[in-house]
């Protein structure tokens, strides 16, 4: 694998990791109920997700996953529910109203793990984030020349610019967490995202 074609393959991945997504909705869902750590606790829990379903696809593994009707149908169904449970959640919390700071220290350290496996499950049972890399990955690999080592790299290359990206988000949204911390915005904030999970959970559900 070249230089050349790794800066292509860059692009496309630049591209796709900055489109908003699921992954982006948990991660600023987290950040506004717990604060900073509980939104960088849900970007490890995504990157997590990525490395898993990345080793997966550049491993072969993937491959069978997304071959096997039954298993790839259960694991779009899984996916599309705990987005909607996570959209529910949001949008209970956007009714209610009730906000404490977000700086609550004590909050975020008690539900760091909680924040993690949103991430990481989020990430993890959504079929398209497999698909994905099944259908990009293979474009830059060459059969004759290509070894395990190329294709990981490939893989957590998404991993870890998707990571990136989201750490920026969570930069930005603790600079304005004063503003954030405001109970109209919150409100609001939890509505958006509490709809756009639930919107990407019946994408997934209904695509062919």
């Amino acid at each position: 694998m070249t230089w050349s074609v790794y800066g292509s393959y860059l692009v496309i991945v630049l591209l796709v990791v900055i489109a908003p997504g699921p992954d982006t909705m948990v991660t600023l869902k987290n950040s506004l109920a717990a604060g900073w750590r509980g939104g960088l606790m849900s970007v490890i829990g995504i990157f997590s997700g990525n490395v898993v379903q990345g080793s997966a696809a550049a491993l072969g593994l993937g491959a069978v996953i997304a071959h096997s009707q039954p298993l790839f149908l259960t694991l779009r169904w899984v996916g599309a529910a705990y987005l909607c449970y996570l959209g529910f959640q949001a949008l209970r919390g956007a009714w209610r109203g009730n906000y404490g700071g977000l700086d609550d220290v004590k909050q975020a350290k008690s539900s760091g793990f909680r924040r993690w496996r949103e991430g990481f499950l989020s990430n993890v049972t959504n079929p398209k984030v497999l698909v994905l890399y099944l259908s990009v990955l293979p474009q830059f690999l060459n059969p004759a020349t290509t070894t395990v080592f190329d294709a990981l790299v490939l893989a957590y290359t998404v991993a870890v610019l998707g990571g990136i990206w989201l750490l920026l988000m969570l930069l930005f949204v603790h600079r304005v967490r004063l503003w954030l911390q405001r109970r109209k915005v919150r409100r609001s904030l939890d509505a958006l995202t509490g709809t756009a999970l639930i919107g990407f959970g019946a994408a997934l559900v209904a695509e062919s």
